[in-house]
């Protein structure tokens, strides 16, 4: 064999691997910062989220099996990169507590319903909730001409290809640059709580919040068929006033119509809804787009359970979108709501819900937030694509959110605070220290033992670690692999097997010079023999530490994830340096000498069977 394309393999690979580590994406800061993994929760501390679920706007508790399910999807959607070791938790029964490694990281997100809904949108109104002053202005009502206010203008277009691009603001739709989230202004109303047996229903909380407007705010707001002209009734102003003091849950329980048809009901407080305000895909609804126009938006006629998957893609113009591709029967519903839409059928959208064209669109509702609205400009049998301005990481979180489906429990985000390491950095330099005191006992061990040999054991383990390295520092980047106590234990355990594979050659290597054959012809026939049992041994590591990764859960994950890898890492040493390196010792003259090469008594032993057949005639005499 020629070793030196083994080494040069090798050397190839350790070039490429660091060229990523100090020049990959992510890569960033000094040369030291560009050489720190990913450290998990348990070694640098992180950020704790607290959920609170509810399963209706009626306040009660979630099954344990919708409280499970939800974990799980929670889980599976902050471990959406990789190995994240995020820990996902239930405490009591209706909060999940969600922990990650890394300080400030947003967290509030991961538990939105992500019930994803495509409904037409019928009308726009003004959603300022300001009072107009009497001078004549254009009103946000529909007007036989069909314009809008530049304010209501759809922000793109859905284009007539296969692939329908929707589009939308920086600001992810128009909810003022996030998800709504729930009040803190405590309400009047008789809020449901965890302490009641029996939570209110939404009849109740209706009429409670009639009886805080007053009778004859009620009256008015009920008789209004139509968004109202303040400006052509002062009288009316002062009669809905009451009405802008309510806050999200209370707006919540109205009517669609009435919250619609209401002006001194803002964008403000329509964002500031609960969860799951809007998630019955069979009434109407409203949601804001731009903070300030309120969309009236027709039944859900395409659901997320009509979307097979979701994938983050980057368009022809290099921008990330996200794709959907919809099921046998989604497909049919996207392409009769398209259909519809384009023709107007009926007539349903309103002259100042019309796009630039002239044709209806159609409002991709995600949650209480409208991710984009854009006009369709034909019918459309293909697959869809949501557009937004996205980051990749912002349409991968998105993509995930609906590739692994709705959350069947609506929460509300209570408490978010960073959280210091459970070990602190003494105990972290304590193990670390114990680790490195057992990997020099093992090389002071292969020293005196093998001798010469002992250095290829000192070199291997070396390489692979510094190859271990390199690949955690990559991989934290590329898919979110996170190293923590566990993850450290798993490469601790890899050590043995590598140990293993260097005793399983060595000795079988004096096996071979034992049974007469020189050094240097020993070696390779030792290396056809004893590399099946080394495959043979790492196979059955790595496949352990995949059933274990596919199985478990937690750090446990992280143990599996590490285990395998240090184990495939030791195989490529194994490959392209132990056995390439023994073959360029045995060609040297220290390798035949038994204080020196570590071979011990095989040398002396095989000399002492050969001395015999070199002089026949003496063992005669």
């Amino acid at each position: 064999m020629r070793p030196g394309r083994q080494l040069a393999v090798l050397g190839a690979i350790f070039v490429v691997l660091y060229l990523l580590v100090f020049f990959s994406g992510g890569a960033s800061g000094g040369w030291k910062d560009r050489l720190e993994p990913r450290l998990g929760l348990d070694l640098v501390g992180g950020t704790r989220l607290t959920l609170e679920a509810t399963n209706t706007l009626d306040g009660r508790a979630p099954t344990a099996e919708n409280l499970e399910r939800a974990r799980q999807i929670i889980e599976s959607r902050v471990n959406a990169y990789g190995v994240a070791e995020a820990e996902v938790v239930t405490e009591g029964d209706r909060n999940i507590v969600v922990s990650l490694p890394g300080e400030n990281r947003e967290l509030n997100e991961v538990g939105s319903a992500a019930e994803l809904r495509f409904r037409k949108v019928l009308q726009i109104a003004d959603g300022s909730g300001a009072i107009p002053s009497p001078a004549p202005s254009e009103s946000p009502s529909a007007t036989p001409s069909g314009s809008t206010s530049p304010g209501v203008t759809p922000s793109g277009t859905a284009s007539p290809t296969p692939d329908a691009a929707a589009s939308a603001s920086p600001e992810a739709g128009g909810q003022g640059g996030g998800a709504p989230t729930p009040s803190a202004t405590p309400t009047p109303t008789p809020a449901p709580t965890a302490d009641e047996e029996v939570p209110q229903s939404i009849e109740e909380q209706r009429r409670a919040v009639e009886q805080k407007v007053g009778a004859e705010a009620w009256a008015a707001a009920s008789g209004l068929q139509a968004p109202a002209d303040l400006s052509a009734d002062p009288t009316l102003a002062d009669k809905l006033k009451p009405f802008a003091e309510l806050d999200g849950r209370e707006v919540a329980v109205l009517p669609a119509q009435l919250q619609f048809n209401v002006p001194t009901i803002s964008c403000v407080q329509l964002d500031d809804r609960p969860p799951a305000s809007i998630s019955d895909p069979e009434q109407q609804v409203v949601a804001c787009e731009g903070g300030y126009a309120k969309n009236l938006l027709d039944v859900a006629k395409v659901l997320g359970t009509d979307v097979s998957d979701a994938n983050a893609v980057r368009d022809q113009t290099s921008q990330w979108v996200v794709s959907l591709n919809f099921t046998g029967s989604g497909q049919d519903k996207w392409t009769a709501l398209t259909r519809e839409a384009f023709n107007n059928e009926g007539q349903a959208c309103d002259a100042s819900a019309l796009g630039d064209e002239g044709k209806c669109r159609v409002a991709v509702v995600l949650d209480n937030e409208i991710i984009s609205s854009p006009q369709i400009q034909g019918v459309l049998t293909g697959n869809s694509q949501i557009t937004g301005n996205f980051s990749n990481a912002e349409a991968s979180e998105l993509a995930g959110y609906l590739s692994y489906g709705a959350l069947p429990v609506t929460f509300e985000a209570q408490e978010q605070q960073n959280v210091t390491a459970t070990l602190g950095a003494s105990h972290l330099r304590a193990g670390l220290l114990a680790a490195g005191i057992g990997m020099l006992l093992v090389i002071i061990y292969s020293f005196f033992y093998y001798r010469l040999l002992g250095s290829v054991i000192f070199l291997s383990l070396i390489l692979s670690a510094l190859l271990l390295f390199g690949a955690l520092v990559v991989l934290g980047r590329q898919i979110g692999f996170t190293l923590t106590l566990a993850g450290i234990a798993g490469i601790i355990v890899s050590l043995g097997v590598a140990a293993d594979s260097f005793v399983i050659y060595f000795e079988r290597l004096k096996d071979e010079i034992r049974e007469g054959r020189s050094p240097r012809s020993a070696v390779p026939r030792a290396w056809i023999r004893a590399r099946r049992t080394i495959i043979s041994a790492n196979a059955i590591t790595i496949m352990s530490a995949l059933v274990l990764y596919i199985v478990s859960v937690g750090t446990v994950k992280g143990f599996a994830f590490a285990l395998g890898l240090a184990t495939v890492l030791d195989l490529l040493v194994v490959f392209l340096f132990r056995h390439p390196i023994m073959t360029m010792f045995a060609r040297t003259k220290a390798f035949l000498s038994p204080r020196v090469s570590g071979l011990g008594r095989a040398l002396p032993a095989r000399s002492e069977q050969a001395a015999p057949s070199r002089n026949p005639r003496a063992k005669e005499a």
